[in-house]
């Protein structure tokens, strides 16, 4: 990525699709190129939690909300400690943000950090089109990186897919940390973290947890050097058919039979663990609006997404695998993809989605109720 700086909003930028759809629109944040999967998301608020959500990592995200950046940016809403999307799509950012917490606009917090978007462009069309076509390869590119649209269009072709990308070791911490517990301390949670937010280890340490945060390349001895009384697995990017030592260290927890919660990539895991495979959505789902059903109370709830891959797993049956039987706990009522997985002869579950959203919906904040039961359990 190059980027210049100031004086974006009147710079022209041209937003170029591998399968050779091409928008023309204003620079929006830095001026220069950048590249990464096109992918959507159908939240209307929380846009500082989508722009630092490490998940997103190597992505464009199109807002389909038109009105961006209305609030402004602020020093607390951060899920990390940086952007981690490639590229950024509004139709029409907010001119002056109005909120008594903003501390700059969203434009100059794109800037400062190099990030590359583009405004003014019709992102209902380029929404359906990637309904439509699914998630692909995308290039913005405004200021001096503009050249003729075929020249643009092979770049973009160059670029990797995410498909087989091995991405969560480029966004997890690389040395272990602590989160305290809030009050009295009632149990200790190794988390690998493949891409944590910083709201995960908040929504544990509010109920008593002190949260280990490992990096990503933890070993099954790291885990349990903590002398844990659970183990989660987190969100992140990537391809989980690449999360060969993920899966290993996983199932290395399983043989131990310590309690385990695993949250969107963490799901993905754990269905490899088991023995299932995964695939990649056609445009995945994201945003904070998707009906999931909790199979095991029947209740629907609304919850936050962001993810292109799934669980392959049979819905209607319980499965044998190395760790006994399994079902599918959570289903996407829209398209029935997984969106959770527990094991009902040892203390293991997972989501595919989030119910940590730190802007909302909090339908799904039970689940860490359930983490903290299993412990209870297995303490008792």
């Amino acid at each position: 990525m190059t980027t210049s700086t100031r004086g974006a909003a009147k710079t022209p930028a041209v937003l170029v699709l591998e399968d050779g759809r091409i928008f023309r629109g204003r620079a929006y944040g830095a001026v220069g190129e950048t590249f990464g999967e096109a992918v959507f998301s159908t939240g209307m608020t929380g846009y500082q939690e989508t722009l630092t959500d490490p998940s997103y990592h190597r992505q464009v995200v199109v807002m389909t909300a038109p009105h961006v950046g209305n609030t402004g940016v602020n020093d607390e809403d951060m899920e990390s400690r940086k952007i981690w999307v490639s590229g950024y799509v509004v139709r029409d950012p907010a001119r002056v943000p109005s909120n008594w917490r903003s501390r700059r606009t969203l434009d100059e917090e794109l800037d400062a950090q190099g990030v590359v978007g583009i405004s003014g462009i019709d992102t209902r069309a380029l929404t359906r089109h990637l309904r439509e076509r699914g998630a692909m390869r995308v290039g913005i590119f405004s200021g001096d990186a503009v050249r003729e649209d075929s020249a643009l269009l092979a770049r973009v072709q160059e670029a990797p897919q995410m498909k087989g990308a091995n991405l969560s070791a480029e966004v997890a911490t690389t040395e272990p940390y602590v989160v305290p517990a809030i009050g009295e301390k009632k149990f200790t949670v190794a988390a690998v973290d493949l891409g944590i937010k910083g709201m995960t280890p908040h929504r544990m340490a509010e109920r008593g947890i002190e949260v280990h945060v490992l990096p990503a390349t933890a070993t099954v001895d790291d885990v349990y050097a903590v002398n844990p009384d659970g183990v989660f697995f987190s969100n992140g990017p990537g391809d989980p058919a690449t999360a060969d030592h993920p899966v290993s260290v996983m199932q290395g927890v399983l043989e131990r039979g310590t309690p385990l919660f695993g949250i969107c990539f963490g799901n993905q895991i754990l269905g490899r663990a088991l023995g299932f495979g995964t695939f990649k959505l056609k445009y995945g789902h994201r945003g904070i609006n998707q009906p999931v059903q909790d199979r095991t109370t029947g209740k629907v709830e609304v919850t936050a997404h962001n993810h292109g891959f799934a669980v392959d797993a049979p819905l209607d049956q319980v499965s044998e695998t190395p760790f006994g039987r399994a079902e599918v706990s959570h289903v996407c009522l829209n398209d029935n993809v997984v969106e959770g997985l527990q094991l009902l002869d040892r203390p293991a579950f997972s989501v595919q989605y989030h119910p940590e959203a730190a802007a909302g919906p909090h339908d799904a904040a039970y689940l860490f109720d359930r983490f903290v039961s299993l412990m209870e359990g297995q303490r008792a």
